[in-house]
């Protein structure tokens, strides 16, 4: 029972205190954009884009990075409740961190539950207008609910980053528009 509470008293402040500033990786990523929009091809930017991930995937604190990986590592194992339990405590925890509004945003795609996914793909987007796999998985969240044309909408804004991703594929032409 000590333990516990001492435990508890030790964990408190940390909490109390709130998530620290997720790392500013703004020098690193500039390049790492210009560099998908120059890729010869679908592997190279594919490379590209997981050294994006690396940064992305870079939680502010000790705390938070136990929690995304976490979660991470459950979603693998399709344990998607633990999962969402992982990622609702880092959201509450570093509000500002848009990862972990969009791992949260990807559990609940996985499980087709595409309405709660889209608002945690809008906040990943609030906080990180160029993160490509927010913006290419609110396309396919849009598509999955039937919103075609907003769908097609975010795939152009995901393509406008990033020419080579997958869902190129579902690109078609806007009312009015020729491709």
């Amino acid at each position: 029972m000590r333990l516990a509470l001492a435990l508890t008293c030790l964990a408190a402040p940390v909490l109390a205190d709130g998530c620290p500033t997720a790392p500013d990786h703004s020098e690193e990523m500039d390049p790492l954009y210009e560099a998908l929009l120059a890729a010869p091809d679908e592997t190279t930017a594919r490379l590209i884009t997981n050294r994006m991930w690396g940064y992305w995937d870079n939680a502010p604190d000790e705390a938070s990075q136990a929690m995304l990986d976490e979660a991470m590592r459950a979603r693998a194992r399709y344990d998607f409740l633990r999962a969402l339990d992982r990622l609702d405590t880092l959201v509450g925890y570093c509000p500002f961190y848009a990862e972990g509004y969009n791992q949260r945003a990807f559990v609940n795609f996985l499980r087709e539950d595409f309405a709660a996914a889209l608002p945690d793909l809008d906040r990943a987007l609030e906080l990180n207008p160029r993160h490509i796999g927010a913006l290419s998985g609110k396309a396919v969240t849009l598509f999955a609910l039937g919103r075609e044309e907003e769908a097609q909408v975010a795939l152009r804004a995901a393509l406008a980053i990033n020419p080579w991703l997958a869902e190129r594929a579902l690109l078609k032409p806007l009312p009015g528009e020729d491709l």
